[in-house]
């Protein structure tokens, strides 16, 4: 990148017009007084290659790239990071000397959230239970397996998705039927939804929630409502809960870093920002 361009970024998608990412990423180059732009892309899934290959010439350092593309990113990468392989998608991409460079930040993002939210947490003290086995489950799935958890119990309303998932990471996994999952809720110290069950505008997540107990920490990674039912009960019950939206706002912290040059901080002012 040539000395006077402005370095650009932004965020890959399909639809993404609803995306909070700008207003993170304009949150920090406003509050660390850096020059730079984060923008939404729209792109058709047919588009994709032609737009990772022409942004780097119009100025961009990066893409956050989210649904349909996190996959296909993957594909059209020229170096990938460990962690990206394992959970087989890229949702941050960086473009340097002509190449692009595949990362993916989500398991670090819920990571890094249950840790401020839940500093108490401890992965070793039982299994966890994940609801769900798309690509944000395979994330968290990685995340807690490399945490210690473990055992990790995994419910899908498909079962066959399910045990893919089982055969991709080993012993460590248990999968049960989506329909006795309610039931696991007492014998886990961790509960993940990773569905967009409970999501506003997505049916409720119908599943018994009277297992919830004090000393268990309970993450949603739906952050609209940043309240889901499943949190309600969760806490009326005792246990320590944590909202998706800290999940969004640390997985942006590596990419933002790797682009402008700055590590940013989440706190309260940025969640206020990111919801506003």
């Amino acid at each position: 990148m040539t000395e006077h361009r402005i370095p650009l970024a932004g965020v890959i998608g399909n639809p993404i017009a609803h995306s909070r990412s700008p207003k993170v990423h304009g949150h920090w180059l406003a509050r660390y007084g850096l020059t730079g732009h984060y923008v939404p892309l729209h792109v058709e899934d047919g588009d994709l290659a032609q737009v990772l290959h022409t942004l780097p010439q119009m100025g961009f350092v990066g893409v956050n790239v989210t649904i349909p593309h996190k996959v296909r990113a993957l594909e059209l990468a020229d170096a990938i990071s460990d962690r990206a392989t394992l959970i087989g998608a890229a949702n941050t991409l960086t473009f340097r000397d002509g190449k692009i460079y595949a990362d993916n930040t989500d398991g670090y993002g819920f990571l890094a959230n249950i840790k401020q939210e839940a500093p108490e947490w401890n992965p070793a003290s039982g299994p966890a239970l994940v609801l769900g086995a798309g690509g944000a489950a395979r994330a968290v799935i990685v995340a807690l397996l490399e945490a210690g958890v473990p055992e990790v119990i995994l419910a899908n309303r498909t079962r066959s998705k399910a045990e893919g998932l089982r055969a991709d990471f080993g012993a460590r996994i248990r999968t049960i039927e989506w329909v006795t999952s309610g039931e696991a809720i007492g014998d886990a110290a961790t509960i993940i939804n990773t569905t967009a069950l409970g999501m506003q505008g997505q049916p409720e997540l119908r599943l018994d929630l009277s297992g919830f107990r004090r000393g268990q920490v309970v993450n949603d990674i739906v952050y609209t409502p940043l309240m889901t039912h499943f949190l309600t009960e969760a806490q009326a019950r005792g246990a320590t809960t944590v909202d998706g939206l800290g999940m969004l706002l640390h997985q942006a912290v590596p990419g933002f870093e790797r682009w402008f040059g700055q590590r940013p901080e989440v706190d309260e002012p940025l969640r206020q920002a990111a919801l506003a």
